[in-house]
């Protein structure tokens, strides 16, 4: 974590080139964006800033997440990918949870992934902790990290 009180992280090392774990971010969400038996569905994402990021989860018991609409802030290909839900496509303001950072750092001759989630308020933060920040963050960067791995060895 960095200073911020009301920032949360997960991090791992990953046996897969940045650009690898770059296109499973982008490509593959459904394969690893919530943890299992939840799937995740892309509505649409514009990787740019400004751009449109809409995804869907649904559970094994016909849960549904409803959209989590915001927009991307910042595109680097192949190290960070920025986007929050403080605003909605247009620039249209929205109650905001959270701004999530994604970076892919070279790391040896894998990548270090980091995942953050910057919260406007401590009350923010405790709302995702309890919602099972840590349980659902870690097994979907668990899922990441082998889906980055199985696809670099082929």
């Amino acid at each position: 974590m960095s200073g911020d009180a009301h920032e949360l992280s997960v991090t791992c090392p990953i046996a897969a080139p940045p650009a690898t774990c770059w296109t499973v971010w982008r490509d593959r969400k459904d394969a690893w964006f919530c943890p299992k038996p939840w799937r995740a569905e892309v509505i649409e994402e514009d990787m740019r800033p400004g751009g449109r990021s809409a995804v869907r989860m649904f559970g094994p018991d016909g849960e549904d997440s409803g959209p989590m609409e915001g927009i991307f802030l910042e595109v680097v290909p192949h190290e960070r990918i920025v986007t929050t839900d403080a605003y909605a496509v247009g620039w249209v303001p929205q109650t905001p949870f959270l701004t999530a950072i994604w970076s892919f750092a070279p790391e040896g001759e894998g990548t270090r992934f980091t995942a953050t989630a910057r919260h406007w308020d401590a009350d923010a933060k405790a709302r995702h902790l309890e919602m099972g920040f840590h349980p659902g963050w870690d097994e979907t960067m668990a899922q990441f990290k082998a889906l980055c791995e199985a696809v670099a060895v082929v």
